[in-house]
């Protein structure tokens, strides 16, 4: 029953921040596009930690720094937006799992083509 609310609670911070971030005013964060892709929150709700998917991989660097440095005002904000306890602290990563996905699928592809004969 926990992980239920749990996950609700993760959906309604992840659908929160992907509004607030057009609000941010740090340039960085406004380098490409960014979407927030998941967010885990610990049982306690103290921490969360937030995936950020970002179209242009080679500034990722740059907007995930942007992020943190906006953390204080998106933590100020979603706690005026979410009626919780605690407002959880945020933690940002990027994610690479459409990376991953697109890596994947491309040796999927080639194995593919060696079993054809090289014939797309």
């Amino acid at each position: 029953m926990a992980s239920n609310r749990i996950g609700r609670i993760n959906e309604e911070i992840q659908r929160e921040l992907a509004s607030l971030l057009r609000t941010v005013k740090d340039p960085r964060v406004h380098h490409g596009l960014v979407s927030i892709t998941h967010v885990e929150t610990t049982p306690d709700l103290r921490y969360a930690k937030v995936y950020v998917s970002l179209l242009n991989q080679g500034e990722s660097k740059e907007v995930i720094r942007g992020l943190k440095s906006a953390g204080g005002y998106l933590r100020r904000e979603l706690g005026r937006a979410l009626s919780l306890r605690y407002t959880p602290e945020l933690i940002f990563q990027e994610d690479d799992s459409i990376d991953k996905g697109t890596h994947i699928l491309k040796l999927l592809n080639d194995i593919e083509q060696k079993e054809t004969g090289g014939q797309p």
